[in-house]
């Protein structure tokens, strides 16, 4: 059979195919100019065993994270225990060493079949790339962005890699390209390399200017996401777990038996890096209890299919005699119907003086412990009858049902927005993830794009309640049983839904390059460029197109045609204005300007 075929069945089916971005900019003459860097987001990178214990013996090498997961359904429990880190330090377990692979089969593919960055890669391979120009940065995506460097010295490499290829490539600047999680850890590390040592990596001011052309984000949390809130509150997302997402059948419970969830919760809650994704800018950015930046928002609206770029306001217009206004200021509620009323209607109960005696269970009937299991029953119901939280409160209640964890993350990451700056305090590495609470560097020629999917139903607020008590129990869920129906469309599954990407929402993805750091702002100094480019998303029109060439979901995005067709020409040489400047479907200009931010 000719290794056309299946080309030629499909072009059969839905006529002659679109030239791959790099085989058509090829044509119009583009070759590889400057060097590409690829940081990889949280999950997308591969893990490998270095050091194990005994029921690992034959796994020296191997990759206990991405390819096939093999052996996660031979030895689940085993797999865990390795995958998981030291839950006083957040670093290597003793006798355990699980470090990241390198090198651009790190995150190609995450399992087979299943593309993150080999789509790009192919076609910047097309306008002349090859792997002395392009480098991925791999790292530990569990650690805190700190620990990479103190352990693995991950922040040193990176710094050296990037001189490296701007001194063989002729002095051309490289384009950075970060993924998911993976722009936080830039973001950290664009702080970090200009830092003096023995914090920071001691480059100077000018380092970034010297050696960045553009960093062009793309499914950029930069102010954090919801899932990462239900995600550590009770390892629950739309979707159960990221994992389930990838390869299903992770969460079945005949994998770890019936304690699955929480072995999941007690491996997750030792992976530091998640904190970075909790939602930073409490109410300024997310709403308050009657209130939030999107206001009225159309989740039946038809999506605006156009190439162009939108004008503020014509997607997700809203008619407001039939869709009732979603307040998603309220990240967590207690019931349906606490979501819905007015805050002077709701009677609130302070959970913070319970009691944290009576113990939930017997622990020694359970195979994992969870911090839950330090917790009184008087404490649950306490943390129920406090009915709503915003982001600001639920820090405390993080706080309050995970202190080990938030003791590690307050070390490490910051939530909050900075009232000056100039205070000598944000010289502190916690605090250089956190686009609120740090500058951008003094490079007024670079550019900073973010790039992200539109026009998918995202999480954005949950309905909780109470978990029927049992034996070493996780005691909240969200309550499946919460839908809105014809009268709240967004709220589905005990999920309330706004526009993004599956994973980010357009606010957390959008914001700081549409008001944040446009023009120059105490975030942005010296003026840096920022576009938003964003992509409406369209799903494959026949199973022939696997996971689409349009498509503005998380992952993948990866493979949408035309955001690797702006990689291209910005890595060819090109400038945002060239580009056409922003392209935006979303609301994002108008949800930016409801929120009052001193800039």
């Amino acid at each position: 059979m000719p290794a056309s075929f299946p080309q030629y069945v499909t072009e059969a089916i839905t006529g002659p195919l679109p030239d791959p971005p790099g085989v058509k900019l090829r044509k119009e003459g583009l070759s590889a100019k400057h060097p590409v860097v690829f940081v990889p987001g949280i999950v997308t990178g591969g893990l490998e065993l270095w050091e194990g214990h005994r029921c690992a013996d034959d796994l020296f090498r191997k990759r206990l994270w991405g390819g096939t997961f093999g052996e996660l359904y031979k030895r689940p429990l085993c797999w865990a225990e390795h995958m998981s880190l030291d839950n006083e330090t957040g670093m290597d377990q003793s006798g355990v060493r699980v470090r990241p692979v390198s090198g651009l089969v790190a995150a190609d593919y995450f399992a087979p079949g299943y593309f993150v960055w080999a789509v790009l890669i192919a076609n910047l391979a097309r306008i002349g790339y090859e792997e002395k120009t392009m480098y991925m940065a791999a790292y530990d995506w569990r650690l805190s962005f700190q620990n990479t460097e103190v352990r693995d010295q991950t922040l040193s490499r990176i710094k050296s890699n990037i001189e490296l290829m701007v001194t063989t490539n002729g002095g051309k600047k490289v384009v950075v390209i970060p993924h998911s999680m993976g722009v936080l850890y830039f973001l950290h590390f664009m702080k970090w390399v200009e830092a003096p040592a023995p914090m920071g990596g001691g480059g100077g001011s000018d380092w970034c200017a010297k050696h960045i052309k553009a960093v062009m984000n793309i499914g950029g949390p930069f102010l954090g996401v919801p899932k990462a809130v239900s995600g550590l509150f009770s390892i629950e997302a739309k979707d159960i777990a990221v994992a389930r997402a990838f390869a299903p059948g992770v969460l079945d419970k005949d994998v770890f038996g019936l304690q699955t969830l929480q072995h999941m919760m007690r491996m997750t809650r030792t992976w530091d890096a998640t904190m970075s994704m909790i939602p930073k800018g409490g109410e300024t950015i997310w709403g308050g209890l009657d209130r939030s930046p999107e206001g009225f928002y159309d989740c039946t609206a038809k999506k605006l299919k156009n190439n162009g770029t939108l004008a503020n306001g014509q997607n997700g217009a809203i008619n407001k005699g039939s869709t009732k206004g979603v307040n998603y200021g309220r990240m967590i509620s207690f019931g349906k119907d606490i979501a819905a009323v007015h805050s002077s209607e709701i009677e609130r109960i302070d959970y913070r003086g319970a009691e944290k005696g009576n113990n939930l269970v017997n622990t020694t009937k359970c195979d994992v412990w969870t911090e839950y299991h330090e917790m009184g029953v008087g404490s649950v119901k306490a943390i129920a009858d406090y009915k709503a939280y915003t982001v600001t409160e639920i820090l405390d209640l993080l706080h309050f049902v995970a202190p080990k964890l938030m003791a590690r993350g307050g070390a490490h990451f910051s939530y909050g927005i900075a009232d000056n700056l100039k205070d000598p305090k944000y010289q502190h590495y916690k605090y250089w993830s956190n686009p609120l609470e740090t500058e951008l560097p003094n490079a007024p020629d670079m550019e900073i794009y973010t790039m992200y999917g539109v026009g998918i139903p995202t999480e954005r607020a949950y309905v909780y309640k109470l978990t029927p008590p049992s034996e070493c129990y996780i005691p909240f869920q969200i309550d499946t049983s919460a839908e809105g129906g014809n009268e709240d469309p967004c709220l589905k599954g005990g999920v309330f839904l706004s526009d993004g990407d599956e994973t980010v929402p357009v606010l957390s993805s959008g914001f700081m390059c549409a008001k944040g750091w446009r023009g120059k702002t105490r975030f942005n100094p010296s003026g840096i460029r920022t576009y938003i480019r964003e992509y409406d998303h369209a799903p494959p029109a026949n199973l022939l197109e696997g996971r689409g060439t349009q498509s503005g979901a998380h992952v993948d995005i990866m493979g949408n045609f035309a955001l690797i067709e702006d990689i291209i020409r910005v890595a060819a040489g090109a400038t945002g204005d060239e580009l056409g400047g922003d392209r935006v479907f979303s609301d994002i200009f108008k949800w930016s300007e409801a929120i009052d931010l001193q800039l």
